[in-house]
């Protein structure tokens, strides 16, 4: 796409009038979605990284960092998330295809994240999250590292933890999992003992298994001090209905909805923009976007995702709380918070051919609204008193 489309992308995103987004997860070094394969570091001789090079970074990912910043209004935070280490450090010498990160490297690919992260801030970015490794389970043909909950933890305990203390950047909170809900939880009972909590600042996950939002529950009681960062999602082209682009929507927020009223922390999508195949992907592994660009035409459509995921970016704060509520029917699916202003919002959707009437009742006062069929509403309610909050 030319400037001009890239700028409206990023615009309907991180700007004013846009999605107001100001959380990005960045990958360390290539994934499926990198024009190809690559790293920062290729010389396996090369332990001190005298050739660390972020040259694709800053071809194409920095400038769009930037631009985003230009763009909004508060200032961005950064996840980084490794699909794999160098080929050099593991067992099947290739970043695809699974492989394992060799036991002889794992202080070496602690250093090389802690410099990843360091280069990343000596360009002026916040990064505050990083995941061990991306899909730990996923033997893929693209990018990707296999570990055991054994191996995330002794990565965790024998090499990224001492070497994020040693290098100053303990304020780097560390997610493990970062795949599928379905077995967050016993990764997460599997990893945190006395002695590792300290260390895992969250639980990351994905939604390519279903909904398993009672996992995160599971997660959110046992270790109720510990972030639930929903970090991928997308409709991937195997199960992507071109003509039901409403279908594609209330999938976002039905996840949503349902990671919010689990304990969710913070939600990041996927890509931001893709082309009309669904790509660029080096391996072919073409998914949706909730802006799509017609690269021959230079047009983009914003896709009705795009306009659900609105429903809860551009109204939930930083720093609102979950707040109590009851509903008559499961018919309606529904989260509500307290933003720090003392507004109350309450996200609505029903996926139903029917309309469904809505009596709003806070502190004695009511109000009575229509659900339309197959819609999604945003209600603010600034209250009298506040309601008795339920802190996440």
């Amino acid at each position: 796409m030319d400037d001009a489309r890239r700028e409206e992308a990023l615009r309907a995103y991180f700007g004013r009038d846009g999605l107001r987004y100001s959380w990005l997860r960045v990958p360390v070094d290539s994934c499926d979605f990198s024009l190809s394969s690559y790293c920062a570091v290729t010389d396996p001789n090369d332990r001190e990284f005298q050739t660390f090079s972020l040259k694709r970074d800053l071809q194409y990912i920095v400038p769009l960092l930037r631009q985003a910043q230009a763009l909004s209004d508060t200032p961005l935070s950064l996840m980084l998330s490794p699909w794999s280490p160098p080929a050099f450090m593991k067992t099947n010498g290739s970043r695809r295809f699974g492989g394992r990160l060799r036991e002889d490297c794992y202080s070496q690919w602690a250093k090389y994240l802690c410099r990843y992260i360091k280069e990343y801030q000596n360009l002026g970015f916040s990064v505050k999250l990083l995941s061990i490794q991306n899909e730990p389970k996923a033997k893929q043909p693209w990018d990707s590292c296999l570990y055991t909950a054994q191996e995330e933890k002794r990565f965790l305990q024998e090499a990224l933890y001492p070497q994020l203390q040693k290098e100053g950047l303990g304020e780097i909170s560390v997610c493990i999992w970062d795949h599928n809900k379905e077995r967050c939880f016993e990764r997460a009972r599997d990893i945190i003992d006395a002695e590792t909590d300290p260390m895992v600042g969250g639980v990351a996950f994905h939604w390519y298994s279903g909904d398993h939002f009672d996992a995160l529950r599971l997660i959110r009681e046992r270790y109720p001090d510990k972030k639930l960062v929903f970090t991928e999602g997308c409709v991937e082209y195997h199960s992507y209905v071109y003509q039901n682009d409403l279908a594609n929507a209330q999938l976002y927020a039905h996840d949503i909805i349902g990671n919010l009223n689990a304990g969710m922390n913070l939600f990041l999508d996927w890509n931001l923009v893709l082309n009309q195949k669904g790509g660029p992907n080096h391996t072919g592994n073409y998914c949706d976007a909730p802006i799509l660009c017609d690269v021959k035409r230079n047009e983009i459509k914003k896709q009705l995702s795009y306009t659900y995921l609105g429903h809860f970016s551009k109204y939930l704060l930083p720093g609102a709380k979950r707040i109590a509520f009851t509903q008559y029917t499961s018919q309606l699916e529904v989260t509500a918070f307290l933003n720090p202003d003392g507004v109350i919002v309450a996200v609505i959707m029903n996926q139903t051919v029917l309309d469904l009437p809505i009596d709003f009742r806070l502190n004695g006062e009511m109000s009575v609204i229509e659900s339309p069929s197959e819609s999604i509403m945003t209600v603010l309610i600034r209250p009298f008193s506040a309601p008795q909050e339920e802190a996440f």
